[in-house]
């Protein structure tokens, strides 16, 4: 398992094949990555922050879940903090098992805690002002599946 919260950019490609070229006994890889959304083409950015220490101490305990919920035979999460513009990668999720079921389910279960229970706090920047970022109904009811 590898997880890095980071303010820098990462390679979507790059990260992906790192990932996949260390993987042993997996027939299937899943691969995730969310990017900066701008609603309207009002965002002029997105402000996230974190604790350090606490943040990856939560990720990492949800990632050792997924790892003994799900057949994985590896994980990895990246999650960036700092000011990122509309279109930037926020974050990535890759798993990797022997069969796509446990993978695609992994994934999902991960991306759903990072939306809904990591500890980030998300700031929209725009010429009207800056606004934080609420936590939505529908995150919220796709941790239900779980």
């Amino acid at each position: 398992m590898r997880l890095s919260v980071q303010e820098a950019a990462f390679d979507l490609g790059q990260e992906a094949n790192r990932f996949s070229n260390d993987i042993k006994g997996a027939g299937a890889i899943v691969t995730f990555t969310g990017v900066v959304r701008d609603n309207g083409g009002q965002l002029t950015a997105m402000e996230i922050e974190h604790y350090p220490g606490m943040t990856e101490k939560a990720i990492s305990e949800i990632m050792e879940e997924a790892v003994a919920r799900w057949d994985l035979a590896d994980a990895l999460v990246i999650h960036r903090y700092g000011v990122l513009r509309a279109g930037e990668p926020i974050m990535m999720v890759a798993t990797a098992a022997p069969h796509r079921g446990d993978a695609f389910a992994a994934a999902e279960f991960l991306m759903d805690y990072l939306k809904s229970r990591a500890p980030f706090w998300k700031k929209e920047i725009s010429a009207a002002g800056a606004d934080w970022v609420a936590a939505q109904e529908s995150d919220e009811a796709a941790l239900t599946r779980w």
